[in-house]
């Protein structure tokens, strides 16, 4: 076992890599033991989490390499860190770069520097010449380090951190590299001049486009489209920020993740004349509440309060959005958007938080200009050369 030490004037920061079961509950709890009387983390699915370090489970690990690093002083834990090395990241983008991920350390720099010092030792050993994140093993996982948006409730797919891990990073020699934003969009009254706009554009691109919206009224009919919807994701995010191709297995895995917690209400399907998916949003209700009360863990009655969630509440989180290329800019996300709306109304929901997307991204950020909202949040993705 590979151990890095960095002695402080205090204490001696001892980093060890994960090699057990047992270290590796401890890695994925960390954060709900640091942030456990902060009202404003929110929890990933604890399961999930283990799964990502498991070879056997996670098919990112057929393109990736991974480690992941507990921090301790005294014998107790005090910050973790996880590295990734996307092959087929680096080879798409022209890039020789280590990913760090899943961070999280006590107000130290000594902890923060002994972390860091940890990944960028393996980056140099296997060659890379510069590290960044923290990012995921692909863009369906959790990416971006909070730098605006502290007091804002986080979602069980997004990072919260406190307001020094920036610091020290910066001390670290970190700089940005990219942000992603996030909006508080507020839904408009049902009988307001938005609402009747929208309603119109939706009604006059689907006539202009010959497309509709498949009607769902059962998750299992969401069968016949997931796989496309895949498909269409690969393709209108390709040119997104370090985004890889999702393969078949790891499709497999993320529509079990997604698909329980969606509703035919919260899920819009924009087909052609021939019933290609050209267009989709998914969305569900927030379990913000109920991911904290059982710290991410979904067993033995987690589950039982995550699907009664679904089904109440004043907010929903906005999980993916995507517009085949040709289409885009054309109003095909009005479509999605007016029929979000009319279930907002029906389920009484105020508003929707829109998770990251990046800043730079105008053409996903133009379909908020009409609503009433907030851009609360604020994420980095930094980057160090190291050589």
């Amino acid at each position: 076992m590979r151990q890095d030490i960095m002695k402080t004037e205090n204490a001696s920061v001892t980093v060890k890599e994960v090699s057990t079961k047992a270290e590796l509950r401890k890695f994925v709890d960390f954060p709900n033991r640091l942030y456990k009387d902060n009202p404003y983390f929110v929890p990933s699915f604890y399961g999930d989490d283990l799964a990502d370090w498991d070879k056997n489970k996670n098919p990112a690990f057929d393109y990736c390499e991974g480690k992941c690093f507990l921090a301790y002083r005294d014998g107790e834990i005090v910050g973790r860190i996880g590295a990734i090395l996307s092959h087929a990241s680096n080879e798409k983008w022209n890039t020789n770069r280590m990913r760090f991920t899943s961070v999280d350390f006590i107000d130290d720099e000594a902890v923060s520097a002994a972390l860091f010092a940890a990944v960028e030792a393996w980056a140099l050993e296997k060659g890379c010449d510069e590290v960044h994140g923290p990012l995921g093993f692909c863009d369906l996982d959790r990416e971006g380090m909070l730098v605006e948006g502290f007091d804002q409730r986080s979602m069980f797919f997004t990072y919260y951190n406190h307001p020094y891990y920036n610091d020290h990073l910066e001390k670290l020699g970190y700089s940005k590299d990219v942000d992603w934003i996030e909006y508080k969009v507020f839904a408009p009254e049902k009988d307001s001049k938005l609402a009747e706009q929208l309603h119109r554009i939706s009604e006059r691109v689907q006539r202009m486009k010959n497309l509709h919206v498949a009607v769902l009224k059962h998750q299992r009919e969401y069968s016949q489209y997931i796989e496309r919807v895949f498909k269409l994701l690969n393709e209108a995010y390709a040119g997104l920020y370090s985004v890889v191709e999702l393969n078949e297995r790891q499709i497999d895995k993320y529509k079990k993740k997604f698909a329980p917690l969606i509703s035919p209400d919260f899920a819009c399907f924009v087909l052609d004349e021939e019933e290609n998916v050209v267009a989709f949003g998914v969305s569900a209700m927030s379990t913000a509440d109920v991911m904290r009360k059982h710290r991410g863990r979904l067993f033995p009655t987690g589950w039982i309060d995550v699907l009664r969630s679904l089904n109440h509440g004043e907010v929903i989180d906005l999980f993916l959005i995507a517009v085949r290329p040709d289409l885009q800019g054309a109003g095909v996300n009005a479509i999605m958007l007016d029929h979000v709306m009319q279930n907002c109304w029906k389920r009484g929901v105020k508003y929707a938080e829109t998770g990251p997307q990046l800043e730079h991204n105008i053409k996903m950020l133009s379909q908020w200009k009409m609503f009433d909202k907030v851009q609360h949040k604020r994420r980095r993705c930094y980057i160090k050369k190291i050589k």
